[in-house]
């Protein structure tokens, strides 16, 4: 995830000499990579990326954090300054000003608490330089709050209108299927079920939980009271209600990373005393916490050897030592054992004893350990390779002037086929089944591409799921293609070249099929097994193959077997025939090509109307044919394609 840290919020919480470059580079090397700086003096930010798994540093307490541990490895002095609170608020699991139910297994940790009086106005110039410098509009003094808690700390806060909570009661529930919420921005939501909902005493929704508040718990021009509201929440739970619902905000995408509930009471203390000197407000003697599995401390235990044979080098105790307890963990040494205590912060990302010299590692410096090249020669490249053999057949067809194509495996119902598996948490109902065939996918492309007025065809090699009883579903890799505004015979034309340049040999068979005009579709077979099929769709038209990438590849060679060139030349000569309608002119070339064994190469040469010219090589690898024995050969061509199709010499 990318965040923006500017540098005046940065200074807030880190000590240090250390210049914005110096910063950038040595957090790039040993931890969060920052990516780049812009702007100058006070108004210079950091573009940072973090890593998924380490959501306690998406924060400027917790970049600042990681820096502290950082900087001293590169001898450059920090130290890192904690938020000050003053407020002293008691934490108690009931309070008088609100009633609360909830679900430990959705909520792990809930904390609330009601602060009258509050005066709504404009931030303070120092919050709105902070968060516009961060990408985040100002609002107003609430909102920009709780805005400010969350960057500051990586803690998400809301915060409710107190009046406007129905006999100041509240139920954190799942939600049921169908039910609706109006959040803040406007937008009515059809929950799927299964999110995390909060109602109050009427039943009325008032909070999509960890993703927006509802607008009829919103706080505006008149509030006076509000409830704010700091929790962790079930990640699962959080995510699959925002992909669900398509709705991605800043607090979602913190909270599906599973945040550290320790987090919780800090962010309501810093927000206590903002609410206090920013809005006047007078917070109420307890803040409700409602945290039934407290924070339990996780110990690893790593032994030196362990240490020292996966980072190659042997480091001294004491380096070892300095770098776990910057970084916030706790260690002890017995002996060549290693005892650690993970912080609470890092409990989610910390579980093995190799997750602990991965931290030695990267915290001493992944550019300070030894590297070794391999020895040995490099190996050839497979030439079986099923990956250079799908390299082939695209390169072949784009040499065609075919265009390839990526269209997604997840498709609506509609496209889908039959028995198609589907998914548990769709993004949608345009993708919540994975296709069984690439000929819905394919037809869509070529349609939202038809206002090319020139001939196209695209094509597409990826894998198809097909349905199988009590399994998970066959993946088979298919190359499909579509034809636009194309000419039958070239388009199969493009298919035989593509066969002919894999030297497959393979017949075109006759066969009806479901999608496909009536004697319009031709089943591609070689040795006897199918390997695909062609023909015209009934959609538009359009023309469609597809072979299975498998049976193409066993059935291809990558050379043919060497014939040696014959020393006597071929007669070589055009027939033009006439044939009645629908004649299947591969049919006839075949005929020709077997009639004789002196033949050595038919085809067919030009088309006009009902006359077809082919050229026929006659050829003895003996002798050379006299026009004799070559007039004997034709006649007999002639005769067997006149018996068979009623085709004639054309005079």
């Amino acid at each position: 995830m990318d965040i923006i840290i500017p540098e005046i919020w940065l200074r807030d919480f880190l000590k240090t000499k250390a210049t914005a470059a110096q910063i950038a580079k040595c957090l790039s090397l040993c931890g969060p990579s920052v990516e780049k700086t812009s702007g100058k003096g006070n108004d210079l930010v950091y573009s940072i990326e973090v890593t998924t798994n380490r959501v306690d540093s998406a924060s400027v307490y917790g970049i600042a954090r990681e820096a502290v541990a950082i900087l001293p490895m590169f001898k450059i002095q920090a130290l890192l300054m904690t938020p000050k609170v003053t407020a002293r608020e008691l934490l108690a699991k009931t309070v008088d000003y609100l009633d609360a139910s909830v679900d430990s297994d959705l909520c792990p940790r809930f904390a609330a608490i009601l602060i009258r009086n509050i005066e709504i106005k404009s931030s303070p110039d120092w919050l709105q330089k902070r968060l516009i410098l961060s990408g985040h509009r100002p609002i107003n003094n609430i909102v920009d709050i709780s805005n400010y808690i969350m960057l500051t700390l990586g803690q998400p806060t809301h915060t409710f209108d107190y009046d406007k909570i129905k006999n100041h009661k509240m139920i954190l529930r799942k939600s049921n299927q169908g039910e609706k919420i109006t959040t803040l921005d406007g937008k009515t939501h059809t929950l799927p079920g299964g999110d995390i909902v909060i109602e109050d005493a009427s039943g009325i929704l008032i909070d999509l939980a960890g993703i927006m508040g509802g607008q009829n718990s919103a706080v505006n021009e008149n509030t006076k009271n509000v409830l704010f509201f700091v929790q962790t929440y079930n990640p699962v739970n959080i995510r699959k209600t925002s992909m669900a619902l398509a709705h991605r905000t800043d607090a979602a995408v913190l909270f599906e990373k599973d945040l550290d509930p320790e987090n919780v009471e800090p962010a309501a203390r810093l927000g206590i005393d903002l609410f206090t000197t920013l809005a006047k407000g007078q917070p109420e003697a307890k803040i409700l916490d409602i945290y039934p599995h407290p924070h339990q401390t996780k110990k690893l235990t790593v032994d030196y050897l362990t240490i020292s044979k996966n980072l190659g080098i042997n480091l001294p105790k004491p380096i070892i030592t300095k770098i776990l307890t910057n970084l916030g963990f706790k260690t002890v040494w017995k002996n060549k054992l290693l005892e650690v205590n993970v912080p609470s912060f890092r409990v989610r990302d910390i579980n093995i004893a190799e997750d602990i010299v991965e931290e030695i590692a990267r915290l001493y410096g992944y550019h300070h350990l030894p590297s070794t090249l391999m020895a040995g020669q490099i190996p050839d490249p497979h030439p079986d390779s099923t990956f250079d053999f799908e390299t082939k057949v695209k390169n072949i067809l784009k040499g065609f002037g075919g265009i390839e194509t990526y269209t997604l495996s997840f498709v609506a119902k509609n496209k889908a086929g039959e028995d198609a598996l589907k998914l548990q948490n769709p993004l949608g109902a345009e993708s919540e089944y994975l296709r069984t065939s690439l000929l819905p996918s394919l037809t869509t492309a070529a349609k939202e591409n038809s206002g090319e007025k020139e001939p196209f065809y695209l094509f597409e090699m990826a894998n198809v799921y097909l349905p199988r009883k009590e399994n998970l579903p066959e993946e088979k890799l298919m190359l499909a293609e579509i034809f636009f505004n194309t000419n039958f015979r070239e388009a199969k034309g493009t298919i035989e070249s593509l066969l002919e340049s894999l030297h497959v040999k393979a017949d075109f068979i006759t066969e009806d099929a479901k999608y496909f005009l009536p004697s319009h579709r031709l089943v591609i077979k070689t040795k006897g097994q199918k390997i695909g099929q062609f023909g015209v769709l009934e959609e538009d038209n359009l023309i469609y193959g597809e072979l299975e990438v498998a049976k193409l590849k066993a059935a291809s060679r990558e050379f043919l077997a060497f014939k040696p060139v014959s020393q006597y030349p071929a007669q070589i000569e055009d027939i033009t025939m006439i044939f009645p309608e629908r004649t299947k002119i591969g049919e006839v070339i075949k005929l020709i090509t077997n009639n004789s064994e002196l033949i050595s190469k038919v085809e067919l040469k030009d088309i006009f109307r009902d006359n077809y010219t082919f050229r026929i090589w006659y050829q003895n690898p003996k002798k050379t044919l006299t026009n004799e024995e070559v007039t004997k050969i034709r006649n007999k061509i002639l005769q067997s394609i006149k018996v068979k199709f009623g085709g004639v010499i054309k005079s």
